[in-house]
């Protein structure tokens, strides 16, 4: 199945944005996005269970009008410091595929490499879940450290 067949027109005029301090608000978010275009809905995550239950995730979503505003909205705001911390933004059609990508390369190719992909019942064993947190830890660092760098360039 091709993964751009996921993306549609309402797919690219929606951002993720990631790596939000968990003291910035709904409103703050709206506020330093609403200049690059027209925002039609906005999604702000919270826990919704367990321990963190009703503090912010750290990610959130924004729809604008348009595909150009959300790209405009992507280049001036990804990488900006927002108390203290660089955002990440992408096309939230570019963070499906890419999670996909991930998944399907680093964690499922880790877990079948070392014969623990799944047990009886079809799911994954815990050294195969334990291999694909490790792969995302070390991915997110890698991201932090070209971020980084990208700065100080």
């Amino acid at each position: 199945m091709d993964p751009r067949s996921f993306t549609d027109e309402k797919s690219e005029s929606r951002l993720y944005i990631g790596n939000l301090d968990l003291r910035i608000t709904e409103a703050a978010l709206i506020k330093v996005f609403s200049p690059y275009g027209k925002i039609i809905s906005e999604d702000f995550l919270w826990h919704t269970r367990g321990p963190k239950r009703g503090e912010p995730r750290g990610f959130a979503f924004i729809q604008y009008s348009t595909k150009e505003e959300a790209k405009l909205a992507k280049e001036k705001m990804h990488g900006r410091l927002a108390c203290g911390r660089p955002l990440v933004v992408r096309l939230a059609s570019e963070k499906y595929l890419e999670e996909v990508a991930q998944n399907s390369s680093k964690a499922g190719g880790e877990a079948i490499r070392s014969g623990t992909a799944s047990n009886t019942s079809g799911q994954m064993s815990r050294s195969a879940k334990i291999a694909a947190i490790k792969n995302k830890l070390k991915a997110l660092d890698e991201e932090r450290g070209s971020a980084k760098k990208q700065k100080a360039s």
